[in-house]
């Protein structure tokens, strides 16, 4: 008698554990509880944070909003984050912890650095990669699962010179920005081949690296001397806050221009009034005045208590262009085709989103114009004209 209850037993417990096992309990689908997992990597710790944590709550709000809406397909939207440190080998061990906990969808990675780390991998994990905001051309080079939700680096070069050309904020340009990163050397390539197309005149080009990033004296010296209108500044806000710091005084009536790298640079000043005047390209502005904008920021505002950024927006695009996918595809996770059908898919799909309306052809790059904005002296930005 013992020994049979001592096999019942056991039998029960093997039972209960089975149920519980994974995310719902079936590995084939990602999980037997109609549960989409997002996963998501990206710096929620260290110098870069407030990119990752944007990017997240960005996405939670999208994420939020379809559940209860109903869903997809009969499917609710689970996001799953993983902090990189914006390290790559770092990236590659989120990932695979992400993988490893049944994902169904990637976000991506924030950082261009950290996405670059775990691009072949995703190819190899049969996994639908839709990044919100890392921006790198080899980013989603190699895969034809990866596609991208905001501008490319290149895009971005290019856009910038164009704008600052079209709207004739100067004809001399110093280029300030960080060597040893593929965002701001990407940038440049793009921005100075454009920028010579428009007649455009590159005065000075002054580059720091990780292990410079401190004193900018020497550069903004250079700066000052070659005589320039405007100083592109394609770099991350740490980075320009420092760079706006040190250039107090020294670069007035000279007009400062940077991409999505600055957003966030709000937080990394401890004087609001330096940045009066600094412009950037973006497709977000949290004054426009579209509804779907203010309903946005009005949601992400009183969940996180500021205001969202182009990261944020980003975000909450792409995980609209999952739903868009699935429900073009009619497919769940519970399909054996289902990445290969989600693929198929982003490429029929339209996504009137936050940061513009998007459609994705053979280079899985999004098709959308971009904006700029100004910042006000007490931190506020406004889209120019």
């Amino acid at each position: 008698m013992k020994l049979v209850c001592m096999v019942l037993t056991l039998a029960m417990l093997l039972g209960l554990l089975a149920g519980c096992g994974g995310k719902g309990g079936d590995d084939s689908n990602g999980g037997s509880d109609q549960t989409l997992l997002l996963g998501l990597i990206g710096p929620m710790t260290g110098d870069y944070a407030h990119y990752g944590t944007s990017t997240r709550d960005g996405a939670q709000v999208a994420v939020e909003e379809i559940n209860a809406a109903g869903g997809v397909n009969g499917w609710q939207f689970k996001l799953q984050t993983e902090d990189s440190q914006g390290d790559p080998d770092s990236a590659v061990s989120a990932f695979g912890k992400l993988m490893d906990d049944k994902m169904n969808v990637s976000l991506g990675c924030v950082l261009s650095g950290e996405a670059q780390s775990v691009i072949t991998a995703a190819k190899n994990d049969d996994v639908l990669v839709v990044t919100c905001t890392s921006s790198a051309e080899k980013c989603i080079q190699g895969n034809d699962k990866a596609f991208r939700v905001c501008f490319n680096d290149p895009a971005q070069g290019t856009a910038s010179a164009n704008y600052i050309a079209d709207n004739k904020l100067g004809s001399k340009i110093a280029v300030f920005y960080q060597s040893d990163i593929d965002y701001s050397a990407g940038l440049v390539e793009t921005f100075t081949t454009q920028a010579a197309q428009r007649g455009l005149t590159i005065v000075t080009q002054q580059a720091f690296t990780e292990g410079t990033k401190t004193d900018f004296s020497t550069q903004i010296n250079a700066i000052r001397d070659s005589g320039c209108d405007l100083v592109f500044l394609p770099i991350y806000a740490a980075e320009a806050s420092v760079f706006l710091t040190q250039a107090q005084g020294k670069l007035d009536g000279i007009k400062v221009f940077g991409c999505d790298g600055l957003d966030g640079l709000q937080t990394k000043v401890s004087d609001m009034t330096m940045l009066e005047g600094v412009m950037m390209l973006t497709p977000f502005a949290v004054d426009a005045p579209d509804t779907k904008t203010q309903t946005f920021v009005d949601k992400f505002t009183k969940l996180h208590g500021s205001a969202p950024d182009q990261f944020a927006a980003d975000a909450y695009d792409a995980v609209y262009a999952v739903k868009a996918a699935m429900e073009a595809c009619g497919k769940t996770p519970a399909d054996a085709d289902f990445t290969s059908a989600m693929v198929d898919a982003m490429y029929n799909i339209t996504v009137d989103g936050l940061t513009g309306t998007m459609k994705w052809d053979a280079t899985r790059e999004p098709d959308k114009n971009a904006k700029a904005m100004v910042f006000a002296a007490d931190g506020t930005t406004s889209l120019l004209g």
